[in-house]
Order: C-alpha cells, then structure tokens, then sequence
C-alpha cells in the first residue's frame, strides 16, 4: 500500500544577517544552511493497517506525511503509494487518500456542513445516491445531525474535527493520514473519533496512519508503530513488543481485610506504598510473575481485590529516547521479532 525506502527531505534555509545592510546582502549573495529533517527512512505499510507514528516535536512526522501525501518532493530515496510516485501523480494519487492536519481545515469557515461536505463531494465526483447514504451514515456514527446546518465557525474544536473526519472520508479513500486528529479534544470526543476510525478500518479496510503525541490514541487503535528521532526511523514493530523489552516492571495493588504489620514481601517483588488496608508492590516480569506474587501475599493474609498495572506507554517512549534502543544488547537486538535500526 505504502512504501518508503531511504527517504530523505533536507531543507535549505535562508541566513542573513541583521537589518537593512544584511536584507541586501542576502538579496544578492544569498546563504542557506541545510536541515535534515527526514533521514534514510524505510517502511512498508499493508493494506488494512493502522499504524502508529510517533515522534517529538520535530522528529520528522509530519515531513514524512506531507511526502506520502505529495505535498513535498524528497530529496533523496523513493515513496510509492499504490503504485504511484504521489508528487509526480498528484490528482490521481488525490483521489485515493484522505487527510486530517489537527491545526488544518479543509472547510469553508462562513458555510454550514453540509454545504462544505457537498462542496468536497463535488470536487470528488461523488455519486449523489452513495453521498446521500454517506451523509447518513456520519451523521449518526459522528453524532452530525444537529450540525449539518450550522457554520464552521460556530462550531467547537471536537464538533469541527467530526466534521473534518467527515470531509476526510466523504470520497471513501483507501488510505487515511491523521496528524495529530485528537489534540486539544476533551475524553469524550477522543472516545467517539477513536471508534469511527476502528469502525472505517475494519468494515472498509481503510489504511491509516496515524501521527499523535496522544499515547491513548496509539495504544486504542494500533498494533504496530514507527518510532522516528530527529529525523532517524529507530523503531519499527509491534507495539506489544516495545512495552515487553522496556515495560518489564508491573504493579499489582491489593485491597486486604486486615491491617498488613508483619508481611513479608514476596521475593523479586519491591514495596511502592503501604497502608492499613492496601499494599502496592512493583515486580520485575523476567524475574517473576504476577500469580507468584500474588500467592505469597494472599497465603499470609486475606485480600478482598486485586489490580494489575500493566507498563505505562508514555513512560516505555520516554525510555526509547533516552537511549533504550542503544542499551539493548546484539542478541536481544538479533531475537526480538521487530526492525531496529540504530543510531
């Protein structure tokens, strides 16, 4: 569906110095200096995936979308979207997929909904039968149907990125890139987005990918993610995979009947909090297991509930960047069923 191989975008950006002198100087010996933003990156995307894209500020994200999407021509390496170079074949590559920028509209800001949706229907030639269907079923699984007449303007933030997914999705593309579609939205709304992309990949096998700094949003809907630094593609796998090799701690909270003087704690397992009636301990998985532990305490004193936390997404990212990936040794590297490319 998606193939990117050794795809570079490097910026030229104008220097000049100061004031009116400078202005003239840079109008007729002008200097640049060069940004890589995108380097060497190499992916494969199927069809009917959902893939994660993750990245700082910065990283690469959003350079690399406006490539796929066309929007931007490499500067080196090669993109291919169903077939296509998207910057050589830049209508036909249009009509195929579908894009969501979080700080964008594609909708006329003085026109109602339904008025911008037929305007997009228009310029896709969507027949008016299915864009009547369309239309009816967005307005129920988008909840649009108090604000198909309304004006963009008048619209809040999660009611106009409804509204966008809606414009997104009224041609039925192929492929879907979402950057950043959740930002700024309250629980409620993310809830309701998240559904309607699960929903559209699975009864329409509609590629997405998906740009966040909205860990929820990954860990809701993605099995796979690419994990992009400064401009280096580090991580590419399963995203179970990256929480097993650097989430190996868990937590596991008990709620008991008695007061808890006297417990001993259960070997490979460290003491997080201790009260009268909980106790929080954190376990090192590759040492020991949940069951063990929750053995030992439960034979030395009656527990009336029990929770397990799994490792914290944010947390597992923030030790990638931190150099996790380097302090992996070869033969983990070697094992694991995942693409790393170091740097």
């Amino acid at each position: 569906m998606i193939q990117a191989e050794n795809l570079t975008k490097v910026y030229r950006i104008p220097e000049k110095d100061p004031g009116v002198a400078g202005a003239f100087k840079a109008l007729f010996r002008p200097r640049f200096q060069s940004k890589t933003a995108v380097k060497d990156v190499t992916f494969t995307i199927e069809p009917g995936e959902i893939v994660g894209y993750i990245g700082v500020n910065g990283a690469g994200k959003s350079t690399t979308i406006k490539m796929l999407t066309g929007i931007l021509t490499p500067t080196g390496g090669r993109v291919s979207v169903l077939g296509r170079d998207p910057h050589r074949e830049r209508v036909a590559n249009a009509r195929d997929i579908g894009v969501v920028f979080g700080q964008r509209t594609q909708l006329w800001w003085d026109l109602a909904l339904i008025e911008s949706l037929t305007m997009v229907g228009r310029i896709y030639e969507v027949p008016d039968a299915r864009f009547k269907q369309l239309i009816a079923e967005f307005s129920e699984t988008l909840d649009l149907k108090e604000l198909l007449k309304i004006p963009i303007r008048n619209m809040s933030l999660g009611q106009k990125m409804r509204a966008e997914l809606a414009a997104t999705l009224i041609h039925e593309p192929r492929i879907v890139y979402l950057d950043e579609p959740t930002i700024g939205l309250d629980l409620l709304v993310k809830e309701r987005i998240r559904e309607f992309i699960k929903r559209v990949n699975q009864e329409k096998g509609t590629t997405v990918v998906l740009t966040t700094h909205d860990l929820g949003d990954i860990e809701e809907l993605c099995k796979r993610v690419l994990i992009i630094d400064n401009g280096v593609l580090i991580y590419d796998g399963l995203l179970d995979t990256i929480k097993q090799r650097f989430g190996k701690y868990r937590e596991i909270i008990f709620e008991t009947a008695a007061d808890l003087n006297g417990l001993v704690v259960p070997e490979g397992a460290e003491l997080l909090e201790k009260s009268e009636r909980r106790l929080a301990l954190r376990f090192d998985r590759t040492q020991t297991s949940a069951s063990r532990v929750s053995a030992s305490v439960m034979s030395q004193i009656e527990v009336i509930d029990l929770s397990l936390k799994e490792p914290d997404l944010s947390l597992v990212v923030k030790q990638i960047y931190r150099g996790g990936l380097k302090e992996a040794t070869s033969d983990e590297i070697e094992s694991a069923p995942v693409a790393v490319v170091p740097v």
